[in-house]
């Protein structure tokens, strides 16, 4: 299998931009899905448009098989134990919040501490500072250092009998480096303190075994692995589940209501209220597929070879300023953050979207990371599988002729 094999899967890497052919270096935001997703959408809102376990009528019967089929693909991937560990929501987003709340109602009290890495998404720093708002704790943060790794080392030190739980990710969408999360998990648990781990960007670029790693909690979207928008997992060990509270009450998550009180449902239904996302869901159990392919030795060696090169070309230009510069190539996924002196990413990117090349600038949702190295925010290169060399070597040159218009 050729990068132009899974190519033909992206009508969209086809389109032409302002005149020129698209090349999507915005990955990381959000990854292109393949037809097959995309049909699977259509086909299940299409034939079996129904409420999910509530009806007996046919449809009702195939959209619940669908979804339930889901969860035990979901399960396989992760390696879970048990597929009530598997908590379907709308994205990692929702799925830290989810775990804030709920984990913070059963056991966080004043005074106790959450710790944070400097590195995170602003989705898995807030909701922890809106727990400890509201439970009078106090939040921690484990410092990078200048070349984007976490201090690790400093977690003896940070971690006191107070400390309830730790939250990083698996891979910062800001510094693209591979974080050590088997080895924090294993500091941790050895101080009786769990682990969340936000996988947004690991679970597309990274095996993830849940059970190896053994961490407590494991949260990801759909839409950064080739699924539907609004989809996404919690995984999370049920000793914790079972003793956390409902994060939002209503439909599908009871087990009898009267006005005298009312019971929840068992896992994983007790933490998914309402009316499910009910033709998105089943595309990650497509989109677990398609990633299966992707394990490909010919198309893997094309993905390092265009990550060589543009962390080559990226950390020799004098001009620009690399974060996250990796000790060894196999620490970084093909994710690229930098900035150019005296110029604005804002100016940069714009001109590079004339020339038909998608990237991010701005702060990537990580403002504390961007004080961290004193910049107003950076631009961002992320690959996929189905970017080619050619379109590195045309981004190169595209970005050397953006900066100098602009110095």
């Amino acid at each position: 299998m050729n990068v132009q094999d899974i190519r033909n899967h992206f009508p969209i890497l086809s389109s032409r931009v302002y005149g020129k052919p698209l090349v999507y270096f915005d990955n990381a935001a959000t990854i292109q899905r393949p037809a097959e997703v995309v049909d699977r959408w259509v086909s299940l809102t299409e034939s079996c448009n129904a409420n999910l376990h509530r009806a007996v009528h046919h449809i009702a019967a195939e959209a619940t098989e669908a979804y339930e089929q889901t969860r035990d693909a979901v399960k396989d991937f992760l390696h879970a134990e048990d597929r009530s560990e598997i908590i379907f929501t709308a994205g990692t987003t929702a799925s830290i919040n989810l775990v804030a709340f709920s984990f913070g109602e059963a056991f966080v009290h004043a005074g106790d501490e959450i710790i944070v890495s400097e590195a995170e998404h602003h989705s898995n720093i807030v909701p922890w500072q809106m727990l400890c708002s509201r439970k009078g704790a106090i939040l921690k943060v484990l410092p990078v250092d200048e070349d984007g790794y976490l201090q690790v080392s400093q977690l003896d030190t940070l971690i006191t009998e107070r400390t309830k739980i730790l939250a990083v990710n698996h891979i910062s969408n800001v510094l693209g480096l591979i974080n050590p999360i088997s080895e924090i998990v294993r500091i941790c648990h050895a101080k009786g303190v769990p682990v969340l781990v936000d996988g947004a960007q690991g679970v597309v670029h990274q095996p993830v075994d849940v059970q190896a790693t053994d961490c407590d909690f494991y949260a990801f979207s759909g839409h950064k692995m080739y699924a539907a928008p609004g989809t996404g997992v919690l995984y999370g060990k049920r000793k914790w589940l079972e003793k956390m509270p409902p994060y939002m009450g209503g439909g599908e998550m009871i087990e009898t209501v009267r006005f005298t009180g009312t019971t929840y449902a068992r896992l994983p239904q007790k933490f998914e209220a309402g009316t499910q996302n009910m033709a998105g869901t089943p595309t990650l159990k497509t989109a677990i597929e398609f990633i299966n392919l992707l394990n490909d030795k010919e198309l893997i060696a094309s993905s390092e070879a265009v990550k060589a090169y543009l962390l080559e070309h990226l950390m020799q230009d004098e001009r620009i300023c690399l974060y996250g510069v990796p000790h060894g190539t196999e620490d970084k996924i093909s994710l690229f953050s930098f900035t150019v002196h005296g110029v604005h990413h804002e100016d940069l990117a714009s001109i590079l979207d004339k020339m038909g090349i998608a990237v991010r600038s701005g702060q990537m949702c990580a403002e504390p990371l961007m004080d961290r190295y004193g910049v107003t925010g950076m631009l961002r290169a992320s690959l996929a599988p189905y970017n080619t060399m050619e379109e590195a070597e045309y981004f190169v040159q595209c970005l050397d002729k953006a900066i100098q218009m602009l110095q």
